[in-house]
């Protein structure tokens, strides 16, 4: 039985001190103390600075105890996870420290129960290396995830608190407290010997039953064997099918889900014949139950600045949304740390398969035991809230930690530890040790660098050949109403980095100008009259570069296996950024423009780059692309539009077999002159589906 707490906080060493305040559980408390002391909006303008002042403070939680337990019971303390540093008292007896986020807490409080106690939570300063400059580097030395230390699109705010749920239960003899169910399947998948590991101090019965309802076991046995189970695929692959366990004691009971299925990564090349022999790249192809699978999704991060109000219905349409445009895979961004269990579970039931990373990320970590005794405990408590999952597909390190900022390679300690206790744990999930591994690429991220790979981001992933493009993006302003909210009036057109611009990540993000990126705006359409017009020419850049790199990178199967651009979400509102949706879930114009490219089977046009002279000749190639398990054919028209008139340049029929993609005829015609700043190329489909290109008319 659970009792609900009623927690009230105050801030120990800081404006209004020790005054106390309404606390929210779960949540954050700086968010709390907001609120009861008057900060400004923290979305608006650069106000989310008020917060530096409470930065190193110390605050606690409490809540009144008056409950004693019945005979045959126990009174305990049971809470999802606390950030970061802190320590748990019933009045003025300390019971637990500890350091970290992801480790449940559960103390039984009744040796210490009077009837009239208060339970305190004291939350500690957060992390800071003493001699780290101002950023992520100040979160080197603990497990604390360092997005919240200020990235190029997240500001710097620090957040710590009851961030899951915290409250009391009564616990007899019945009292079920942990259900961790795991399987093996057999070499065919036909069958699969399914185990549960259980706590309880009396008997419990399991009962499995299928989508159907049908019971297909049920007993005292925690171990069985379950003949030709369904199969968990990812989305376009298969069903995601779940089963339902419900294990029961007396009148106590738990209840979840279960997927079965096999992973592996394969190598996408084989190793150089050159000698002497070197490493070769890193294995990226996913094997999903037999079947090598395109990967083909986003990064994600934190969906909220505070992360205690992440919830199910925050994550849903995030997930329904990936489902929908034809993703499989999110890569969890390692800064960002890990999310709450209900997010992993809509991932199982929609079948998004989850790259998850450890909360490490563009810092050189220790290998000191004070730092690695930390990480183990973390990493443990991780990996207890992600194996029951069938959509964890892939454990990783950390993002970019073999870069010259991170400084790490294969012997640094940490990195060794966290490979030996997936390992252990985990067999049979695939670990990489980061992001990117060799053969892999990060970049680029913008539409137009000539700096890098020289052109456009069609002529740039055109001439690159790489195992996986983990991270690639393209910006874009957000929307008019969302800057018209964010950045006040007389700051907005035209943009400059002002303070407000520059907190909202308009300019000085990664580098002065990005991500709004005027001048390649100018570049292709001149200078805007207005902020509406900026705003468009910015989101169809961001549109057609995404819908050409995808495509692009799925002509390249099998030798490139897995694409996720930076990024797909965001957890406030960004003035401009790489991402596919505003927040908290608004779809970008890109975000159809990628949903179309990662249609199953599609035609596509490989152009070799966005903007064209008139008068200028344009080859492009006609191809047939199909990830999906069953083949694919059908006849296809292209055309050109310009200024309303529509040209048809060509006619194409063809047949794939599933997973394979078929090269088409090449197809030129000249650039016509025009009114219009663009004009098109539609392939239309005979059964109706089409693809359509915008492309830049320089001077029309």
């Amino acid at each position: 039985m659970n009792i609900a707490l009623s927690f009230q906080a105050r801030i120990l060493d800081g404006p209004g001190e020790r005054t106390p305040f309404p606390a929210t559980v779960p949540g954050n408390v700086q968010k709390d103390y907001a609120a009861a002391f008057g900060f400004k909006d923290p979305f608006f303008a650069d106000n989310y600075r008020q917060f530096e002042a409470i930065e190193d403070s110390t605050f606690e939680y409490f809540a009144p105890v008056d409950v004693m337990p019945e005979p045959g019971e126990e009174i305990w303390f049971v809470s999802g996870g606390i950030d970061y540093s802190y320590s748990v008292c019933l009045d003025d007896r300390v019971l637990y420290r500890y350091e970290g986020m992801y480790r449940p807490v559960e103390l039984n409080l009744t040796p210490y129960l009077n009837g009239h106690n208060l339970l305190r939570i004291v939350i500690l300063p957060h992390p800071k290396r003493p001699d780290a400059p101002q950023g992520r580097e100040q979160a080197d030395h603990s497990a604390k995830p360092p997005v919240c230390y200020g990235w190029d699109w997240n500001p710097r705010l620090l957040i710590s608190g009851l961030w899951e749920e915290c409250r009391l239960e009564r616990r007899t003899a019945g009292t079920i407290t942990r259900v961790c169910p795991s399987y093996t399947l057999n070499g065919d998948r036909t069958e699969a010997r399914v185990r549960f590991d259980v706590e309880c101090r009396s008997e419990v019965t399991l009962t499995l039953t299928d989508r159907e309802g049908n019971v297909v076991y049920e007993g005292k046995d925690k171990e069985f064997v379950l003949k030709n189970p369904h199969l968990w695929w990812c989305n376009g692959q298969g069903d995601a099918y779940l089963y339902t366990y419900t294990v029961r004691s007396g009148e106590d009971s738990r209840c979840g889900q279960i997927g079965f299925r096999t992973v592996r990564l394969l190598r996408n090349r084989p190793e150089s014949p050159l000698f002497p022999k070197g490493r070769y790249d890193a294995p990226i192809t996913i094997e999903l139950n037999g079947r090598p699978i395109p990967a083909k999704g986003s990064n994600f991060v934190n969906p909220e600045l505070f992360w205690g109000d992440d919830s199910e219905s925050v994550y849903e349409p995030l997930v329904r949304l990936a489902y929908e445009a034809h993703m499989n895979v999110f890569r969890m961004w390692g800064g960002a740390g890990l999310r709450k269990d209900s997010f992993y579970s809509l991932c199982d039931r929609y079948g998004i398969m989850i790259w998850q990373e450890f909360m490490l990320a563009c810092n050189n970590y220790p290998g000191t035991p004070e730092y690695l005794a930390v990480l183990e405990k973390e990493a443990h408590a991780c990996l207890d809230r992600l194996l029951p999952h069938p959509c964890l597909t892939l454990l990783c390190g950390g993002n970019e930690l073999f870069n010259s900022w991170s400084g790490m390679d294969d012997q640094s300690l940490p990195l060794r530890l966290l490979d030996k206790i997936c390992f252990e744990r985990a067999p049979q999930i695939p670990f990489n040790k980061t992001s990117p591994m060799t053969g892999m690429a990060h970049g680029c991220y913008l539409f137009y660098e000539p700096d890098y790979m020289g052109g456009d981001v069609w002529e740039m992933f055109q001439k690159a050949s790489n195992t996986a493009y983990t991270e690639f993006g393209v910006p874009s302003m957000a929307d008019a109403d969302i800057l018209r909210s964010i950045i006040p009036e007389e700051e907005l057109f035209p943009p400059k980095p002002t303070r407000s611009y520059l907190a909202h990540h308009g300019f000085e993000a990664w580098g002065p100008t990005r991500w709004i990126c005027p001048e390649i705006i100018e570049r292709y359409f001149g200078k805007p009259d207005n902020l509406e017009q900026m705003v468009d020419e910015s989101q169809l850049l961001q549109a057609e570069g995404y819908k050409g790199a995808f495509e692009e990178m799925r002509r390249q199967w099998p030798v490139c296996s897995f694409m996720t651009n930076w990024d797909y979400n965001e957890p406030w509102p960004c003035a401009a950024n790489n991402s596919l949706l505003s927040y908290p879930a608004r779809p970008k114009p890109a975000y159809t423009a990628v949903r179309d490219a990662l249609r199953p089977s599609l035609f596509s046009a490989k152009i070799p780059r966005f903007g064209w002279e008139a008068g200028q000749t344009l080859t492009f190639e006609i191809w047939l692309l199909n990830d999906s398990p069953l083949p694919a054919c059908g006849k296809v028209t292209a055309y050109l539009l310009s200024d309303g008139v529509r040209t048809e340049l060509a006619v194409w029929e063809a047949r794939t077999e599933p997973c394979r993609n078929e090269k088409g005829p090449e197809v030129s015609f000249v650039v016509p002159k025009g009114r219009e700043k663009t004009f098109s190329l539609e392939l239309q489909a005979d059964n109706g589906m089409q693809s359509c290109y915008r492309l830049c008319r320089f001077r029309p």
